[in-house]
């Protein structure tokens, strides 16, 4: 089947306006979709249930998070550190500064299949200058620098469904990478291209996975979202209408609902008027399927051991 057979359009699901809207995460425990502002420093919470959404201010730029094993937390990658968020009192709990005295934030990350949490990081310039990183933070809460090309946006970190594979891109060369990904000790080896945007327009932002090995990810400035096989070939994609969608995750009841975040960051007043829903939250069925998010296997009663050691 053509690539144009395959192409649908995406709906507007919640206009939330969202300055820089990311980090599309599906939480199946308990059935809600979060995301974050990063530049409105404020991570959202949306029950389809009744239709409800939630919003916790941040102590600063939200960029990423993950899912802990512990339901009452979250991980967050926030602009200048990693920390735990306790869900229930808005509490935050410091794990370790990222890049500190570098021009840098956190961005894009994900957790991989043995819930340890693997992002990276983008140069605050502008222009951006390859000066960033890609790290993991395991489950002892230590912090380790991956052997990878510096980026100067990262972004796209998603991993295959045995997590044998693991993809990701520097934004600015609208070419989105892979590298065998050790499961076990994490070891990363024959990292090589995986795809290359062949549209005018737009460059690889955020990423998912679907049960049979497709990325889906969403391009920033294309107005799109592209699914490619596990061979790299573009096999469908997602019109959504609003310039810059950011990030993708695949949720719902069956797992088959795709939920695209999006910015208005960047666009003028005439722009914006044009189009009015950006920032907002879109959905689309692509006929695929997702899997669980996996959960971070890290806890603060680990942080406070770790903080305790040190004394």
């Amino acid at each position: 089947m053509s690539v144009a057979a395959r192409e649908l359009q995406a709906a507007l699901l919640i206009d939330s306006k969202c300055t820089l809207g990311e980090g599309a995460t599906w939480c199946a425990r308990t059935g809600r979709f979060y995301w974050t502002d990063i530049e409105g420093a404020r991570l959202w919470r949306y029950d389809p249930r009744d239709g409800r959404s939630t919003c916790w201010p941040m102590p600063e730029r939200l960029a990423t998070f993950a899912l802990c094993a512990d339901p009452h937390y979250l991980l967050l990658g926030l602009a200048t550190h990693l920390a735990f968020f306790d869900l229930s009192t808005g509490e935050t709990q410091k794990i370790v500064d990222v890049e500190p005295g570098i021009n840098t934030r956190v961005n894009d990350g994900r957790c991989d299949r043995q819930g340890r949490f693997v992002f990276g990081t983008k140069d605050e310039a502008s222009p951006v200058k390859a000066i960033g990183g890609f790290y993991r933070l395991n489950p002892d809460l230590t912090l380790e620098r991956l052997p990878l090309p510096a980026p100067a946006i990262a972004n796209s970190i998603a991993f295959s469904p045995d997590g044998a594979t693991m993809y990701y891109c520097d934004s600015p060369t609208r070419t989105i990478r892979t590298c065998e990904y050790d499961a076990a000790g994490g070891s990363i080896t024959n990292d090589r291209v995986f795809a290359t945007l062949t549209d005018a327009t737009g460059e690889p932002d955020g990423s998912t996975v679907d049960r049979d090995g497709g990325l889906w990810n969403a391009q920033w400035g294309g107005g799109r979202v592209v699914r490619y096989g596990p061979d790299g070939v573009e096999a469908a994609r997602v019109s959504v209408p609003t310039a810059q969608p950011s990030c993708v995750a695949l949720g719902g009841a069956q797992l088959g609902t795709l939920y695209i975040t999006s910015a208005r960051v960047g666009l003028d007043a005439a722009a914006l008027a044009k189009d009015s829903r950006a920032g907002g939250v879109f959905i689309a069925t692509p006929g695929a399927r997702g899997l669980q998010e996996p959960f971070f296997q890290g806890s603060p009663a680990r942080r406070r051991e770790v903080s305790s050691s040190y004394r």
